[in-house]
């Protein structure tokens, strides 16, 4: 059974302006996102994402359409009955959240006195939740004499009080320096691995996708117009959605001025290669360029790697004869493109 089931879910808000179209937030999305793994959703501000993960927690109503957490609605339920859904479900977000005139203990405590978890077991459960986090030193401190790091330690140490069955994080790592956003996706990965508990990140970085998705889905204007795993949508992106997040890692093929500029700067014929483990890899390439004997210069592009797989698009200048070239392109086949040059088509 999936943790998560979303079925067809719509968010609608009423117009900001008289006369103005409703404002559709979330338009028919559909989930699964299997229990134990890690999920994340990304899009740019506006694409509905935030709204998603409000829905998910019960923090608000759908206008349509069905949400299950471990196989039980969530939509429909009244308020009392949302306690308890919620009470399953551990959230932490990009300011942390927390409670200025307490304590870190007092921060955890809370939500322990909120779900009425006698106070004979408060003290095991923080101390084993503070521990877990590497915050025991910490314990009588406020958070204003913590980094953001520790705050968002803190954070997810609360999050987890009432053993929750699943962790939304909401870009919880869009506050922090990068160092210390490897440090808290690590923190995650060991919730996930050790405690079981199923984590859906929601975030605009795609950095913080590739460190830690199982699986992906790239939502924009309140649809998910891609969903898979995780190397397979950004090794090789469908929509244009997700080849923007992938440029901002790993650059495409040139277009506009670089274009230009590299083609003042190279005789060669411009040929953007995609690689991919599964696809077509770099030993691949330059292999087939020397059986042709054409001579090859890397001029563009880049690559990256998820889960230790690595995937990206590079583009070469190649300089021989002219059929040797054309050969060769086409014994890549579908992975290499030819750039059009300004008098001739792309061949």
């Amino acid at each position: 059974m999936p943790a998560i089931t979303l079925t067809d879910v719509v968010k609608t808000y009423p117009p900001r302006e008289k006369g103005a179209a409703p404002l559709t937030a979330v338009d028919g999305v559909s989930l699964e996102i299997a229990d134990g793994e890690i999920f994340g959703i990304i899009g740019y501000s506006g694409a509905g994402k935030s709204t998603l993960v409000r829905l998910i927690n019960a923090l608000e109503p759908t206008t349509s359409g069905r949400i299950e957490i471990d196989g039980r609605p969530v939509t429909g339920l009244r308020e009392r009955e949302l306690r308890g859904v919620r009470a399953g479900i551990g959230m932490i977000f990009q300011q942390f959240n927390l409670f200025s005139s307490k304590t870190v203990w007092g921060n955890v405590e809370f939500p322990l006195k909120a779900a009425g978890v006698p106070k004979a077991d408060h003290q095991r459960r923080i101390s084993e939740l503070l521990h877990f986090v590497g915050l025991a030193d910490k314990a009588h401190v406020r958070p204003d004499q913590l980094s953001g790091g520790q705050k968002q330690r803190v954070g997810i140490a609360r999050a987890l009080a009432t053993s929750p069955g699943v962790l939304l994080a909401d870009e919880a790592t869009s506050a922090l320096d990068p160092e210390t956003t490897q440090e808290v996706l690590a923190l995650l990965r060991r919730v996930n691995a050790e405690l079981g508990i199923t984590i859906v990140v929601i975030t605009h970085e795609m950095d913080v996708i590739k460190s830690i998705a199982d699986r992906v889905a790239v939502m924009d204007r309140g649809r998910v117009v891609e969903i898979g795993r995780t190397f397979e949508v950004f090794s090789a992106p469908r929509e244009e959605s997700t080849r923007r997040f992938v440029s901002t890692v790993v650059a495409g093929s040139p277009q506009g001025d670089d274009l230009a500029a590299l083609r003042r700067r190279h005789q060669g014929r411009l040929v953007t290669v995609r690689v991919s483990e599964g696809g077509v890899d770099q030993q691949q390439v330059f292999g087939v360029l020397a059986r042709h004997g054409v001579l090859f210069e890397i001029v563009f592009g880049g690559i990256d790697e998820i889960g230790g797989r690595t995937f990206g698009t590079l583009t070469l200048a190649l300089t021989g004869a002219d059929d040797d070239v054309s050969e060769a392109v086409a014994e890549l086949g579908p992975a290499a493109t030819e750039l059009a040059t300004d008098d001739a088509e792309a061949r």
